[in-house]
């Protein structure tokens, strides 16, 4: 095993189960970032908010919902509303619905910018 994947483990271990959610919300998220699928369609995927939800299972659902969205683009806006909801207690539900909105207004300006010019992703 290489240092750097030796390091990450150790870090991984030494978190609690709440951050290791986190971090392996982060980890997908970075690797969905390079490694995005071929056939990217040009509407959202039909899926449903489920009643119960926590931030990483929205990142991921929204994440899923709209492929086409450069996610590097999301990243910074992703990343605070994620810290305001673990380092300074936001509600679950007002971040999830901030995520949702966010998301909708990227893809806004993504089918603006497809229009305009067929821009990539």
């Amino acid at each position: 095993m290489t240092p750097d994947k030796k390091k990450i483990l150790r870090l991984f271990e030494d978190l609690a189960e709440r951050e290791r959610d986190t971090l392996l919300s982060f980890a997908e998220f970075l690797h969905s970032r390079t490694h995005q699928q071929r056939v990217i369609p040009s509407d959202p995927l039909a899926i449903p908010r489920p009643t119960k939800e926590s931030v990483v299972g929205a990142i991921k659902r929204l994440t899923a919902t709209y492929p086409m969205l450069d996610q590097s683009r999301l990243f910074n806006d992703t990343s605070m509303l994620m810290t305001a909801h673990l380092m300074e207690g936001r509600p679950a539900k007002e971040v999830i619905d901030q995520l949702e909105a966010l998301f909708s207004r990227h893809f806004d300006q993504w089918c603006t910018e497809q229009a305009a010019g067929g821009l990539s992703p």
